[in-house]
């Protein structure tokens, strides 16, 4: 091969290299991209350094929830002494003691219905008549057979008598006379048994005119004149119930009943007050009139009835009642509203402190001491009851005291050992206290400005009243 037409690879590289993209190019390309990004993290950096000098200057809160020396803003209420009722709450129902649905006795043509559906009904009115003719002529009948038989009833009688008197005599055979007797005997049952079908009829014409059995308020009228009735119907003519007086059933748990019993066999009467489905207007009042044999296996109940005089009709057959049994009464016991009580493990007080899972559930409360610090007061609770103004207050058999102070509002912040500061008592708000004005975290300043506290130390707030500013924290610091 001529030198001059070999190829080396020496001669092809520059070829090579001349069809790849020219280096200085893409280094072009990865410096933009290489700015940008470090335009992004500049400013990134630039961005948390404003953030964290912004927190740097703004004022901290003390780490951790319960800071010491903090001032909880919270409600109290005064222990006081009242009667305490002891009420059993149940479901119940409205049944009446009578309720009859009208049928006829007899079959027969229904002639007229003189009641007004609804209106009030006394027993004996008369509610329907039914076509009472052919009951009379089988009456007319009878009595016509009846004085038939009484006729040779007399006559048998008379022969009887006169038997006897030959008999005597020795006129006739004694067997005769002994015969007749019979003989009148027979005609004696026959005017009995023609008596008894008149009376019969007497008594189905008296069932032609259906009067009411009881004295109620009648219902809708479920057939019309012009109906052939019978004893055997479906439906009946009407519905009469009794609502003077009527009754409430319901039922108790089993465990409610070692404390009624006793009172039921020792004559006493158990108010039990009715109220309506909601549970808010009160519908009657009346007492316990009987309780069921037996418990209901199945929910661990027994029924009640309860009697109500009803003069103003607010009961109502059927209707679904709210009722509050009294079983008793508790005089001046120590009560305390129920927001007060606080349930829970066995209580760990210190700050901190974990709480002991497997300990026995406490019922306590935070009892506001002297110094304006709070302790835990462990009291034994007693039966809840709701007051007039709507007040769910509980009694309480231990613990406290009348005129101690407990707190109502704000007891999940507390801690025993804990300076409160008492914005309001008894729902009312309560006036500044010396203790927390002597610490320094109490309102200061001129008179009538006062300072709301968050519970945080080292918290300042402004508060300007009448043209005047202060500053204040909780820490005592001005």
């Amino acid at each position: 091969m001529d030198e001059r037409t070999r190829t080396t690879e020496d001669d092809l590289a520059p070829s090579v290299r001349r069809t790849a993209p020219d280096a200085p190019v893409k280094g072009r390309k990865r410096s933009g991209l290489r700015l940008v990004l470090g335009l992004v993290i500049v400013a990134g950096l630039a961005l948390a350094a404003y953030q964290i000098g912004r927190w740097a200057l703004a004022p901290h809160q003390a780490p951790g929830r319960f800071a010491q020396g903090a001032l909880q803003s919270v409600g109290a209420a005064t222990v006081a002494t009242s009667n305490v009722p002891v009420v059993v709450n149940a479901l119940g129902t409205v049944t009446p003691v009578a309720s009859v649905t009208v049928q006829s006795q007899i079959s027969g043509y229904l002639t007229k219905v003189p009641f007004k559906e609804g209106d009030t009904v006394q027993k004996g009115d008369l509610l329907a008549q039914i076509d009472d003719r052919p009951y009379a002529i089988l009456k007319a009948q009878y009595e016509g057979q009846l004085a038939h038989d009484q006729g040779l009833l007399s006559q048998a009688q008379m022969d009887l008598k006169r038997y006897q008197t030959l008999a005597a005599q020795n006129s006739i055979a004694k067997q005769q006379a002994e015969d007749q007797v019979f003989i009148v005997q027979q005609y004696q049952g026959t005017v009995k048994q023609d008596q008894a079908l008149i009376d019969a009829q007497t008594l189905n014409i008296a069932y032609c005119h259906v009067v009411s059995p009881v004295t109620g308020r009648i219902g809708l009228r479920l057939v019309d004149p012009g109906n052939y009735v019978q004893p055997n119907s479906a439906t009946g003519i009407a519905v009469v119930t009794e609502l003077q007086p009527i009754t409430v059933i319901f039922s108790i748990p089993e465990d409610d009943l070692p404390k009624i019993m006793p009172q039921l066999n020792g004559g006493a009467k158990l108010q039990v007050t009715a109220f309506d489905r909601a549970n808010v207007k009160q519908l009657a009042v009346g007492s316990v009139t009987a309780v069921d044999s037996q418990i209901d296996t199945t929910t661990g109940t027994v029924r009640v009835r309860a009697q109500f005089d009803n003069t103003d009709n607010a009961l109502f057959p059927n209707q679904f009642v709210n009722v509050r049994l009294l079983v008793k009464t508790l005089q001046n016991a120590v009560t305390v509203p129920t927001a007060a009580i606080q349930r829970g493990a066995a209580l760990n007080t210190a700050p901190g402190a974990t709480p002991n899972a497997t300990a026995p559930m406490s019922t306590f409360v935070y009892l506001i001491n002297a110094n304006s610090t709070v302790s835990v007061r462990q009291i034994g609770a007693g039966p809840t009851y709701t007051t007039a103004q709507g007040a769910s207050m509980t009694a309480v058999d231990s613990g406290l005291a009348a005129g101690d102070r407990v707190v109502t509002d704000g007891a999940d912040r507390l801690r025993d050992g804990m300076r409160v500061q008492v914005a309001s008592i008894d729902g009312k708000p309560a006036t500044a206290s010396p203790a927390a004005s002597a610490t320094g975290a109490g309102p200061s300043g001129s008179k009538g400005n006062r300072s709301q506290h968050s519970g945080a130390a080292g918290q300042s707030q402004h508060q300007r009243t009448g043209g005047q500013a202060q500053q204040q924290g909780n820490g005592g610091g001005q």
